[in-house]
């Protein structure tokens, strides 16, 4: 079993993370279990001055004094991939070195410039960095514990482990697993952590395959919420805007404008809700893509406000979740959709939503799941929360599907 706290650490100075990040891992560690993951984003996108990752493995390190910080960041279902330390990501039919990568190597407010995870984990921590490397891990178990061994020996205290492909999980959750010692270890990852431990787990019969998921079925009209400026994001939105779902562009300028947030926020309930009347699915987005010039003009309108432009995700997806709430409540839509990673968070909260249970395996890292939470509107309503480098072409379509292939038009 396992729970998990959702949180914007990814968002936040290493200041706020002091503030808020502490005390929770401080509480779950109380709970007993075994192991704490840290999630991460599967694309490490971090700073030492917002998201730091490095930050968050020195408290957690200081919460739970653990023997290592293991750090497992591959995902190859994600198409996620660590090699010799750096991390390379899929984009269409192409994988591009991080640094490399079209969409975070310009990150708009964490862009990856560094591609060895040791090297940019080093501006964010103190602490020594070792690894285990595709090399070590193509040896027996014999030879893997002993290089394990020695990297523990030498004083590294975060151990990166590569993961090229499926065959590397296994390997990479015994490692985990066998060694998390007394107490619960702290673990910092991606869901590639997941998938390691189930893999391991799975091998030496601790847990079984999980039966097939019910179909939840189609539900439409849908709500589609974006804050996201990725390329596979903008063309979800183009397939989506083609395939019979009304399209509401936000004025992001707008909503990260105190006197104008309310104005902007109005307009776009007044407009999905008579799109929705029709029994037709929306989708509200606030960017196409990284070019997209919405994105310099909210810039440009947040140093006008003297406003930081680390704060965008916080200031654009308050305002985009008082605008979900307020369509789930008058229309009484039951499935939404957010995408953004940073969207999601503040999102979810403007929602109140306290839990998640999944529905459907939709799409590796983007389930469709089941909300609960104290409003009775919005409890037990149907959402999916994605990453913008998540989902397939017709991912939106999927989800109006409850996971199936899109099949034609709607209303």
């Amino acid at each position: 079993q396992a729970l998990g706290v959702a949180g914007v650490g990814r968002t936040m100075t290493p200041e706020q993370m002091e503030r808020d990040l502490r005390p929770v891992l401080a509480q779950l560690k109380q709970l007993g279990a075994p192991l704490c993951h840290y999630k991460v984003c599967s694309t490490f996108d971090s700073s030492p001055e917002i998201g730091s990752i490095g930050r968050a493995a020195d408290i957690g390190r200081d919460v739970f004094a653990p023997p290592f910080v293991p750090l497992a960041v591959g995902a190859p279902a994600l198409r996620r991939y660590v090699v010799f330390g750096n991390l390379f990501a899929g984009v269409g039919d192409d994988t591009f070195r991080l640094d490399r990568h079209p969409t975070m190597s310009r990150h708009p407010v964490t862009p990856m410039a560094e591609s060895d995870l040791r090297r940019h984990l080093s501006h964010q921590t103190r602490q020594s960095i070792g690894l285990l490397d595709v090399v070590h891990l193509s040896g027996s178990p014999a030879e893997i514990d002993a290089r394990f061994a020695r990297l523990r020996q030498s004083g590294a205290e975060i151990i990166l482990f590569d993961t090229l492909d499926a065959t590397h999980l296994p390997t990479v959750g015994r490692l985990i697993w066998e060694n998390r010692g007394n107490g619960p270890l702290f673990i910092v990852g991606s869901s590639g952590v997941g998938y390691a431990l189930t893999a391991y787990w799975r091998q030496i019969k601790l847990i079984a395959r999980p039966a097939a998921f019910p179909a939840p079925g189609r539900a439409a009209p849908i709500v589609v919420m974006s804050g996201s400026a990725a390329p596979p994001t903008a063309a979800q939105i183009e397939w989506a805007l083609a395939h019979d779902f009304d399209g509401i562009r936000l004025d992001a300028a707008k909503l990260v404008t105190p006197e104008l947030a309310g104005q902007e926020q109005d307009s776009a309930v007044r407009q999905a809700l008579a799109a929705l009347e029709a029994g037709r699915s929306v989708i509200l987005y606030t960017a196409l893509g990284p070019d997209d010039p919405a994105i310099q003009a909210a810039r440009e309108q947040m140093r006008r406000l003297g406003f930081d432009d680390s704060g965008a995700g916080r200031r654009l997806g308050i305002p985009q979740g008082k605008i979900l709430r307020a369509l789930v409540e008058k229309s009484g839509v039951r499935r939404v959709c957010v995408a953004g990673g940073d969207t999601s968070g503040y999102v979810a909260r403007q929602l109140g939503i306290y839990a998640l249970e999944v529905l459907a395996p939709v799409s590796p890292g983007a389930p469709l799941c089941r909300a609960s939470s104290d409003k009775s509107e919005l409890d037990g309503l149907e959402i999916s929360l994605k990453g913008g480098q998540l989902g397939g072409l017709d991912f939106f379509g999927q989800i109006l599907n409850g996971g199936a292939e899109y099949s034609g038009r709607q209303g």
